[in-house]
């Protein structure tokens, strides 16, 4: 699948059907969260898989019952590693770098568990030192996210994003940054600038109505420039 496609047609999933996901999928998907960047490389992050139906219930309770967790299959639990990112980067990176390098792999996580055909959830709400004791986690792993992985059984409507032209400036705060893809004369009817955003929802709108077609990168960036 598509990474532009994949990042645009992810959603937050809170129902899953009652379907075991194969062991292979969850591997590829942590493999995957470990090729996200970190600070220095450190990689402090850690992965707790929980399968247990008392854990997750545990889990579910810790954050703030949220009962979805437990309807899911997997649950991973993303977590980082205080002592090893403050080792090279002291107190910076235990507060700041230890969240940016998991937020990174949780990321990949999602898009991931998306391109494999299953849902997920970033769950960031809940009782850290409940999470801790019920999963016996050492002093030095901070938990930073549950994330519930299964097969999804709904399909809700997509939030809507802020453009980003409302939130982007250029060289200093206040003055605009305005970016459209100029549209070359006798390609469409219109010939006004039209902006990313839009052109790039439409790109994936049209490769979802032909379902067979596979794009290759190269493919898809000259739909995109249409």
């Amino acid at each position: 699948m598509n990474v532009f496609k994949v990042m645009v047609e992810r959603k937050s999933i809170r129902k899953f059907e009652k379907r075991e996901v194969d062991d292979k999928l969850i591997g590829v998907i942590l493999y995957m969260a470990t090729m996200a960047p970190s600070a220095g490389n450190t990689q402090e992050w850690n992965f707790i898989v929980v399968k247990e139906e008392e854990i997750k219930k545990k889990l579910a309770k810790a954050a703030l019952d949220q009962d979805f967790i437990v309807e899911a299959p997997v649950v991973i639990v993303v977590c980082a590693d205080l002592e090893k990112i403050s080792l090279r980067y002291g107190k910076r990176g235990e507060l700041l770098y230890s969240i940016q390098d998991t937020a990174l792999a949780i990321q990949n996580i999602l898009l991931s568990a998306h391109a494999l055909g299953l849902g997920s959830c970033f769950v960031g709400a809940f009782d850290e030192e409940r999470v801790k004791s019920i999963l016996e986690l050492p002093d030095n792993l901070r938990p930073l996210a549950i994330i519930p992985i299964g097969y999804p059984a709904e399909q809700p409507e997509k939030p809507r994003r802020i453009n980003f032209e409302n939130l982007t400036w250029l060289n200093k705060y206040g003055r605009k940054l305005e970016l459209a893809l100029a549209i070359q004369p006798g390609e469409v009817k219109v010939d006004y600038p039209k902006p990313i955003g839009n052109i790039i929802e439409s790109a994936i709108k049209k490769s979802k109505k032909v379902k067979k077609e596979r794009l290759t990168f190269e493919e898809f960036l000259k739909r995109l420039a249409k």
